[in-house]
């Protein structure tokens, strides 16, 4: 899918971000739209990516305009390194620079191992992996020095929660790929993190679940509650600042103690 549908909003920038710029894929909803509110309020210029709700990327600009920030929003698939490279290409143009990358685009199909359609599992695959791959690709071309790549796995890693095989496979992939770019960019003064959220009350989470089940899966940490797509953003916006930039190459579950 092309480039197309490009919204811009300005204003200035202030806070702990200022003269950064961010580019945030998935950033219409979920954890994704939560990191764009974030970072445009430490003064960071967003570039956001949508995969097809132009809506929700108009609300999200318009919010970062509302207070002042400046954003850039562009609907592309994650998986065509062509259109991804546009995004960076954009993002450069309109802000000067790139100093951090987030990648919370993401596809969740739940299915036993022995009942998952293999288009499913493909499709899914394209956008977690593919997509994460070419994300993180581009990051590592583009990259300011002090900058931060960002990416998202799971907690179900570690739960291995039934009916998440294809997932979780998918975002096994993601945190193997994590040290070895951290080290690939050795002398560039860029930090690679992966985060992996526990249950985080997202539309996508919630998708296709029982109230009972919800209950039970909020019930399993230590703090008797789901995540919130702001508890997720806080640990983003740190691992993006030079305040976290002494962690790298890590995998870090934020989930309230529940593994």
């Amino acid at each position: 899918m092309s480039v197309e549908h490009e919204i811009i909003a300005d204003g200035p920038e202030t806070g702990a971000g200022a003269g950064r710029v961010a580019v945030v894929t998935g950033g219409t909803r979920g954890i994704g739209r939560q990191v764009v509110g974030r970072l445009a309020a430490e003064g960071y210029a967003v570039a956001l990516a949508y995969a097809g709700r132009k809506d929700l990327a108009e609300q999200a600009v318009a919010e970062v305009e509302a207070a002042g920030g400046r954003a850039l929003a562009v609907q592309l698939d994650v998986a065509d390194e062509h259109a991804v490279a546009r995004l960076f290409d954009e993002a450069e143009a309109r802000f000067g620079g790139i100093d951090v990358v987030v990648n919370a685009a993401g596809k969740m199909s739940l299915s036993t191992i022995v009942d998952l359609d293999l288009a499913v599992l493909d499709d899914m695959h394209r956008t977690n992996i593919r997509g994460t791959f070419v994300v993180a690709q581009q990051a590592a071309r583009r990259l300011r020095a002090g900058g931060a790549l960002i990416t998202f796995s799971t907690s179900v890693m570690g739960t291995k929660f039934p009916t998440y095989g294809g997932y979780v496979a998918s975002k096994g992939a993601v945190e193997a790929l994590t040290l070895v770019l951290a080290r690939e960019l050795r002398g560039r003064d860029v930090t690679v993190n992966t985060v992996a959220p526990g249950p985080t009350g997202t539309d996508m989470f919630f998708e296709g679940k029982s109230e009972e089940l919800i209950a039970s899966l909020a019930a399993q940490s230590p703090l008797n509650r789901l995540g919130t797509p702001a508890d997720i953003a806080e640990v983003v916006a740190f691992l993006a600042s030079p305040r976290g930039h002494w962690v790298n190459g890590q995998v870090i579950r934020v989930n309230g103690g529940l593994v």
